[in-house]
């Protein structure tokens, strides 16, 4: 058995480990059952609202260019709004509310901005529907479909105690229609991201009605995506426990799927940030994601519908639920599930299929960060970490190879006496292996082992907002970001600018000359063709990680240096030349 079926192997047994672990371990994904509509179901379809507009429409009102600041000024300042935390300079979000329709329509994260310049526009979550944009969250009440009710809706303007929402001063809204009902609708926020929602009617009419609180959220046109297989983005929810995520393209397919549950929240996700609805945990709901096309645009939605309310004379009705519009702290998400007792409201983050180790490994790289002040000197400190608990499993592994060097010699002896002979040469090779003690899978089941470990980590670095903008040392000032040295303009000497495919920075030509390290330790393949293959590996490599977040190139760095300086040793130990 030669090294490069060794290697096949080890690729065919890691995938097969990684698909275990996302059957037997990952958190239940499924797509809703999708076996029936609201209105089938005899109760009253959340309505999809359709406020989109034409941007030739846009510029036509707005005379500026549409997707410019000053044209997402210029509606907000066309309508009566209340403004969210308008006073605090340290405020996590500011934004308004808009009379107009009762809608969060504006919501600006002021800790975040769009990149690691100082005059950065910060992250905008919601804007209002005349915007280039639109994305917002709605709540109400609808009615059976033949009834004939007045509802609040898109374009009713409600009555405000207030000028401004702070997290010590809700406001509340409040209109009334032709019927003797009386809608009022409180909204509060916390220090964070969180709204709460509290709706209800009172009734001073001698009829009775049943009516159906829903909340949404709306989102028009899909947004710019990584579209890496390793990260969800798009609509995605919990219910009665189980993760359910779609992706853009499934929302066109599938539109109007329904899922029935008991708790649980439903929104749509970011890489980063997170708008998600949570309803009352205590009552049943039907959550709905949908998508139509209008004017040329498309629009998706997620929203969620809960049980009839009966509604008497002289009676009243409430519900109270919430909304999530910000960034997907883990540690924040992880209170929030604690103290509103939302169901797994942690995997609004993208885990993964390793979830039991790469949350855990979050908290240690967050514990880390705290002590020693960088998330870099983290991250190499958790490498560390991993390599010395991974310390007997890796030494076998290198002494394995080791072996297998020091038997190189005489294995292409073996090649070249019974090159004719495959039957004989395997015979003789075993016989070899079975003399010197050396085993060549033992240098390649213990790397498989480690395989979950590594890639839970690499999720970890990848997914979580806390190495978003985080500085290192040097010309390093985002670590989620790639390096942004240039070897063929000479690291910036030269006026030019490379095109992307070339763009290769510092450290991944460092994590490419200890990839090269490493290999010269390894023995190396005795089929001429594959040795020059496996010598390009560490190119090709070299220019893949270029284009990823430095930050994970520095991990791979790191971890190959620890792995050369281990393997080194022992060969050293058994006089093995290095």
């Amino acid at each position: 058995m030669n090294e490069q079926r060794n290697l096949l192997l080890a690729i065919l047994v890691s995938v097969a480990i990684l698909f275990g672990f996302q059957f037997a371990f990952g958190p239940q994904k499924k797509l809703p059952d999708g076996d029936s509509e609201f209105a089938e179901a005899g109760n009253p379809p959340v309505p999809i609202q359709d406020r989109t507009q034409t941007p030739s429409r846009h510029q036509a009102e707005l005379s500026v260019p549409v997707g410019s600041e000053a044209a997402r000024e210029v509606v907000l300042g066309q309508g009566a709004r209340i403004p969210i935390n308008p006073n605090d300079d340290g405020a996590t979000i500011t934004g308004s509310i808009a009379l107009t329709g009762g809608r969060i329509d504006d919501v600006i994260l002021n800790l975040y901005q769009e990149n690691t310049q100082p005059d950065s526009p910060r992250i905008v979550i919601f804007s209002p529907p005349e915007t280039s944009q639109p994305y917002h969250a709605d709540f109400g009440w609808v009615a059976d479909q033949d009834t004939e009710v007045e509802l609040p809706g898109h374009e009713t303007v409600w009555a405000s105690n207030r000028h401004e929402l702070n997290p010590s001063q809700p406001v509340q809204l409040s209109w009334q229609n032709d019927d003797g009902l009386r809608f009022e609708r409180e909204i509060a926020v916390d220090e964070n991201y969180m709204f709460t929602i509290t709706d209800r009617v009172i009734n001073d009419g001698d009829r009775s009605w049943v009516l159906y609180p829903y909340g949404l959220i709306s989102r028009t046109d899909e947004p710019k995506t990584l579209g890496f297989f390793i990260l969800h983005e798009g609509p995605l929810g919990v219910f009665n426990g189980t993760l359910q995520e779609l992706s853009y393209d499934d929302l066109r397919d599938k539109s109007g799927d329904t899922v029935q549950s008991t708790g649980g929240w439903i929104g749509i996700t970011d890489k980063y940030w997170l708008a998600a609805l949570i309803p009352d945990q205590t009552i049943p709901m039907t959550g709905r994601f949908s998508h139509r096309s209008t004017a040329g645009r498309e629009k998706f939605q997620v929203d969620y519908l809960l049980e009839g309310k009966s509604l008497a004379p002289a009676g009243r009705i409430e519900v109270t639920n919430r909304l999530f519009a910000g960034a997907k702290v883990v540690t924040l998400l992880d209170q929030y599930e604690k103290d509103l007792g939302i169901a797994r409201f942690d995997l609004a983050v993208d885990f993964g299929w390793f979830y039991f180790l790469t949350k855990p490994l979050f908290y240690l790289i967050r514990y880390l960060t705290g002590y020693l002040g960088n998330i870099g000197l983290a991250i190499l400190s958790v490498t560390v970490i991993i390599k010395l608990i991974f310390f007997p499993l890796a030494n076998k592994s290198y002494v394995a190879m080791s072996k297998l060097k020091r038997l190189q010699p005489e294995m292409l002896k073996l090649r070249e006496q019974f090159s004719g002979d495959k039957v004989r040469l395997n015979q003789e090779m075993m016989t070899l292996y079975k003399r010197e003690g050396a085993n060549p899978l033992a240098g390649c089941l213990p790397i498989v082992i480690q395989i979950p470990v590594f890639f839970a980590l690499y999720k970890v670095l990848f997914v979580t907002i806390e190495m978003r903008h985080a500085p290192f040392y040097g010309w390093i000032q985002d670590l989620s970001a790639p390096d942004p040295t240039n070897l063929f303009n000479v690291f910036g000497i030269l006026p030019y600018t490379p095109p992307e495919f070339l763009a290769v920075g510092i450290w991944p030509i460092a994590m490419g000359f200890t990839m090269w390290l490493q290999q010269k330790l390894n023995p190396a393949p005795p089929d001429p063709m594959q040795a020059k293959i496996m010598m390009m590996l560490p190119i090709v490599f070299t220019f893949l990680f270029a284009r990823f977040a430095v930050g994970l190139v520095i991990y791979w760095t790191w971890n190959n240096v620890l792995s050369i300086l281990q393997q080194w040793v022992i060969m050293r130990r058994m006089g093995v030349k290095a």
